[in-house]
Parts: C-alpha cells; sequence; structure tokens
C-alpha cells in the first residue's frame, strides 16, 4: 500500500521522524542510532523502554503494513513489511515473518522474503495461500505469495513461492502474473480460494475501484468484475471472505482501508456486508461500516480461525491492524527509546452478527489474552458523583464494567486513563450520555495528533459495556458488543499509570468494575 493523499510511498519509508514527540518528551539529545536496543531489550537507563508489554512490535527499524497470516503445520504464519534500513535513512520494504499459536504471543522468525534481491525492487503489501492441490506447478502445500511490487514506479504483482513452509520464498519469474493496464494504483492482491466455481481469486486495490481477477493456477489471470467507490478516498489492502453469521446465515464481506476523513467517518477497515456471485459484489446497504473508529488501525487484514484439525471455522475471524496512519507515520518516541517504529494492534475475535441497520462484524480481544493475567483486582461496584482516584498503578491491562446510571441523569462518565502522578496529563475514556455518544479523547497526553473518536450506543437502557485494553503505547475502547471499537496510539510519559474515575452532571455507577494486569510471560 501507500500513503492515501499521494506523497511517495518510498518517501515515508525512510527514518525520518520522530524527532518532534521523542525530543519533547524524553529531552534526549542522543541519535536514534545512539540509543537503539538490539531484539526488543530495554534501551539506555535514561531513556525508559515504552515498547509494548502485550502487543505485537517489530523487533527493530520499522513496520507497516500486516499481511494476512495463513496457518501451516498447526501454527499461524503472520508475515508484515519491515525495513531493516529505516534508523540509518534507508527505504524499501521486506516481509519479516512472525508465528503464533494464540493471536497473543509471536516468535519472530526473520526475514522470509528480503526486498531487491530482484530487478524488480523491493516488497509492498499482497497476500499468501497454501496451495493445497498445487495448482501452480510447485507442488501440493506449497506457499504462494501474490506481491506489488513497482520496478521504475509501475505497480505489478508478481508471484512467489515457497516449498518449505513459508520459512524462505523464491521468485516464480521477472514478469508480473498480473501486469499493470496503465493506472497509477494497482496493488496490495488479495487471493482466495472461490470454491463455489472452483478457482482462485484476487481482489485488487485499484484507486476507488477494488478490480475482481479469476484464474485456475495462480499465474494467468482474468478479469470478472469490480467495485466501485469514490467517497471514501483511495481504496487499498482489500479483504474478500464468506462468513457464517451467529443465526446460521451465510453472507460475504468485502472490505479496504479507506479514508472517510473529508466526510467526518475514519481513515481505517471499511466494510460491506452482502452477496457476491462470482463476478459482483452487491452490498445489503450502500454506505460501508468501519471495524475502527479510532486514529490508528489501518492496513488491517482478517483470517480465518482453524479448530484442532486444522479446518475453517466460517463463525469466526480474526483482524489485525498496524496502529499507525500515514498522516504522521514517523511521529513516535519509540525511535529514540527502543530503536524500532511498528506496533500492532490487539488481535481481535470477529463474529458476523444480525442487528439495527443490518448485519455488522463484532470484535472482541482475543481469548488467549486471559492466559497472560499476572493480578486481577475486583473492585466491585463504584457508585460515583465526581472523581475518585484508584490505587492501582500499571501501564499494560485490561479494564471491563459496566456503566450504568439512574434515570432521568444524562452524565458524562468515563475513565481517566495513563494518568500522570500528578494529574493533567491523560487519556480520557468514557461515554457522553447527553449526545450520547461513547469516546476516546487522547489530547489531554502526549499522542502523533490531537483528536478525540465517538460513536453512538443506545442511551434509553441506562448501562453501556466497556472494555479497555492499555499498554505502554495505546488505548483501545471496546463498546457494547464490540460493533464500535476505537484504537488510539498515545505516548504517555513513563510513571503515567494512575486510573481516575469521573462521572460528572448525575453521577454514575461503576459496576463489577475489573482492571486484570497483563504481561507475556
Amino acid at each position: 500500500m501507500t500513503e492515501a493523499t499521494g506523497a511517495s510511498r518510498r518517501a515515508l519509508l525512510i527514518g525520518a521522524g520522530g524527532a518532534t514527540i521523542g525530543g519533547a518528551m524524553l529531552g534526549i539529545g542522543a541519535s536514534p542510532a545512539q540509543a537503539t536496543p538490539v531484539g526488543g531489550r530495554p534501551g539506555p537507563s535514561r531513556t525508559p523502554s515504552l515498547r509494548p508489554t502485550y502487543h505485537f512490535s517489530v523487533p527493530d527499524n520499522w513496520k507497516n503494513d500486516p499481511q494476512r497470516p495463513i496457518y501451516v503445520n498447526g501454527q499461524y504464519l503472520y508475515y508484515y513489511l519491515y525495513n531493516a534500513d529505516y534508523l540509518t535513512g534507508g527505504s524499501g520494504t521486506a516481509w519479516r515473518l512472525a508465528t503464533t499459536r494464540d493471536h497473543v504471543a509471536f516468535r519472530d522468525r526473520g526475514v522470509a522474503l528480503p526486498k531487491n534481491t530482484n530487478a524488480n525492487g523491493d516488497l509492498w503489501s499482497g497476500s499468501l495461500v497454501v496451495d493445497t492441490l498445487g495448482t501452480a506447478g510447485y507442488g501440493k502445500g506449497a506457499v504462494v505469495a501474490l506481491v506489488t511490487q513497482a520496478p521504475d514506479g509501475k505497480q505489478a504483482q508478481y508471484l512467489w513461492y515457497s516449498t518449505d513452509g513459508g520459512q524462505s520464498f523464491t521468485s516464480g519469474g521477472a514478469a508480473p502474473v498480473l501486469p499493470n493496464p496503465g493506472v497509477s494504483d494497482f496493488r496490495d492482491p488479495k487471493v482466495i480460494w472461490d470454491a463455489p466455481r472452483k478457482r482462485w481469486l484476487l481482489i485488487n486495490a485499484e484507486g476507488h475501484r477494488l478490480g475482481f481477477y479469476a484464474s485456475p493456477n495462480l499465474k494467468s489471470w482474468s478479469y470478472v468484475g469490480d467495485f466501485e467507490r469514490s467517497d471514501i478516498g483511495v481504496l487499498e489492502c482489500p479483504d474478500l471472505f464468506q462468513m457464517t453469521a451467529q443465526d446460521g446465515s451465510s453472507h460475504w464481506v468485502l472490505a479496504a482501508s479507506a479514508n472517510g476523513k473529508g466526510r467526518g467517518l475514519p481513515a481505517t477497515y471499511a466494510y460491506w456486508v452482502g452477496s457476491f456471485d462470482g463476478t459482483r459484489f452487491t452490498p445489503d446497504v450502500a454506505e460501508p461500516q468501519w471495524l475502527d473508529w479510532g486514529f490508528d488501525f489501518y492496513g488491517a487484514v482478517t483470517y480465518p480461525h482453524h479448530d484442532r484439525a486444522g479446518r475453517e471455522d466460517p463463525r469466526l475471524r480474526r483482524a489485525i491492524g498496524w496502529a499507525n496512519f500515514w498522516d504522521y507515520p514517523h511521529n513516535t518516541p519509540t525511535s529514540f527509546t527502543d530503536g524500532y517504529n511498528g506496533d500492532d494492534m490487539i488481535v481481535r475475535e470477529l463474529r458476523l452478527r444480525g442487528g439495527k441497520g443490518g448485519y455488522y462484524l463484532a470484535s472482541q480481544p482475543p481469548a488467549a489474552l486471559r492466559d497472560y493475567v499476572t493480578r486481577t483486582h475486583r473492585l466491585g461496584d463504584i457508585a460515583l458523583s465526581g472523581t475518585k482516584d484508584l490505587a492501582v498503578a500499571s501501564s499494560a491491562y485490561e479494564l471491563t464494567c459496566e456503566l450504568t446510571w439512574a434515570s432521568g441523569v444524562a452524565p458524562n462518565a468515563g475513565f481517566e486513563l495513563c494518568r500522570a502522578p500528578g494529574g493533567g496529563r491523560h487519556v480520557a475514556v468514557g461515554a457522553y450520555v447527553p449526545a450520547p455518544y461513547a469516546y476516546i479523547n487522547r489530547r489531554p497526553t502526549m499522542n502523533p495528533t490531537g483528536g478525540e473518536s465517538q460513536t453512538p450506543f443506545d442511551a434509553s437502557a441506562r448501562q453501556l459495556a466497556l472494555r479497555i485494553l492499555v499498554d505502554r503505547t495505546s488505548v483501545e475502547l471496546f463498546v457494547g458488543d464490540g460493533r464500535y471499537v476505537h484504537s488510539h496510539r498515545v505516548f504517555p510519559l513513563p510513571g503515567d499509570d494512575r486510573i481516575r474515575l469521573y462521572a460528572y452532571d448525575g453521577g454514575a455507577t461503576f459496576r463489577n468494575l475489573t482492571i486484570r494486569e497483563i504481561r507475556l510471560r
């Protein structure tokens, strides 16, 4: 993918940034190279680590787009775009690999597909499939990747293949398998097996259009249809999958990373639920829904759940998104404190549900997250009018509760998280009942750029379930059943780990308030 407003992708991937926030926060004069740790070890004692405690982060330098994980030999292979030359000012991305079995703890496996190994240059986004039937001619079970490369600035799709389970790859040829027809945006191929028609299907990002292409062998592709949308920016990182809803009905979901800021909408993962006949996708509702309403969930991909026998479960998918955005890709202090720039938001479990306005994707954190809880604070029910400071201090935790309020009142209630010991700096997360909307306001703490995200809820029930994930550089809010999620990158100072409750204009009760501290072992 590239930056949506047209700036050079290679310029953006050069190690240019972090100076403004890094210097302001930490007051350090050392260059990133002087402060660089190796393999995630803490930085110098004068620059405390800001690396997330339980979110995925690149070991060093730079990461951006996730690539859809695949399931091989009992584990998930997660590739992502990686620039080993970021801190020294170099550009271009390779595909680095990490593996996971529970979608929380990842093990780094190094670079699987290096950049600039042929005349076509570095590697952009794409997707991988396990060619179970050996349709491409590399053997049954070969891992095949369709990848965007851009020799001479011309984007096209190239084939790479692996016969060692996705650990390393060989070029399938210098020529593209899907050549550029003469357009500026032609990238991010997403390949799926179209079982009803027994063929491969490729969804390609082409500016304001998603192109559909079919192939019997992953090498020769024919155009079969498209989907156009011109009011949410350049479409990138497309997605298409079939899913079974909780009521047992089956639906197709088409999605892309998009930018709706011009319409007061997010710039995250836009999706439509509808039907697909092999050439045409027909949405149930024309307006897209959004998997995230925060500011930092871009380039997201989804992938299927597999049971213990390795079979896909059509009722459950997962999603992982890059915790950054192209408006401010370099604006992070971790380049100084830890020698890297690149985190992901938590992996989500996705389920398709029916509700008001049709079907939607409901998100929740991964079930395995509870396996990494180190301490639980069960604070019970707290009725409050005003503020209350908790005795709990932590920089990595999950907070859950149900906000309730009495009939006839409309409070503003929530939490000051990542709060400075003396007050002032914090991230406000809560519910403003008069509107009504749930929100995250990151303006009161260090952040890439100011702002507040808001999503509606039904205030007539006089209750709202909140589930909040806090880590050293992120706050994520799951509202209700997870139809609405807010993901934000934040940079609280070391020691900004306090929690304050607030309930103004009539008061509220924080029912079953529980805080679970989390650390990967």
